[in-house]
């Protein structure tokens, strides 16, 4: 061959390397493309479960709420320091948002109180120093004021696991008992017929 014919035939073989080299680049990209396409779907699924546990953490003040039902031994207060309907201040930190926020009292009880600690029925993780169940909402209590260390059977169904889970009596107290109204001071979602809270952690709005 002489060097006049073979100047055209390495140029067609570069032009031809150099076609194949495009179109393996842009086989990379498409492949390329459906991983970008995952990854950003990937990130939304992140992000919308973010999103739910939030939801998650604000529908938890509704747990705290109840239909106001309470146990038929359980006495209504003759003479309460704060009668239905009183606005209260709250000094009590049960549940975050609580301390130092305005509620109204939906009703009024004279029981002892005790704080409890118990493992959810459901197998959740366990709950130290619960605070409050009334005497009534235990079974077979016998006669109050249980002494601490006591081992009950919770009949409350304040919290998730709570009802029919097995308690330890943690302390008691002989007092007023208070349902009440209120909106975290980390939420704008009304809690109703929160139960318990005690004279002592009332006070005068």
């Amino acid at each position: 061959m002489t060097f006049w014919k073979w100047k055209p035939a390495v140029a067609a073989g570069a032009l031809a390397l150099f076609l194949a080299g495009c179109q393996s680049g842009a086989d990379t990209a498409e492949d390329e493309t459906p991983d970008k396409e995952q990854t950003e779907q990937s990130t939304e699924h992140e992000s919308g479960g973010e999103e739910h546990s939030q939801d998650g953490n604000q529908d938890s003040h509704a747990m705290h709420s109840s239909s106001g039902e309470v146990p038929d031994n359980l006495m209504e207060a003759d003479d309460p320091t704060f009668p239905v309907g009183s606005e209260v201040m709250m000094n009590a930190d049960h549940m975050p948002g609580m301390d130092e926020v305005e509620a109204i009292v939906s009703g009024a009880y004279t029981t002892t109180a005790y704080s409890v600690s118990y493992t959810p029925a459901d197998g959740g993780e366990p709950v130290k120093d619960h605070k409050w169940v009334v005497h009534e909402e235990l079974e077979d209590p016998g006669e109050a004021p249980l002494e601490p260390g006591t081992e009950v059977t919770l009949d409350a169904d304040h919290m998730p696991g709570m009802d029919g889970a097995i308690a330890t009596i943690d302390s008691a107290e002989q007092t007023t008992v208070y349902m009440v109204d209120f909106v975290p001071e980390n939420s704008d979602k009304k809690v109703k017929n929160h139960k318990w809270v005690t004279e002592e952690e009332l006070s005068v709005k």
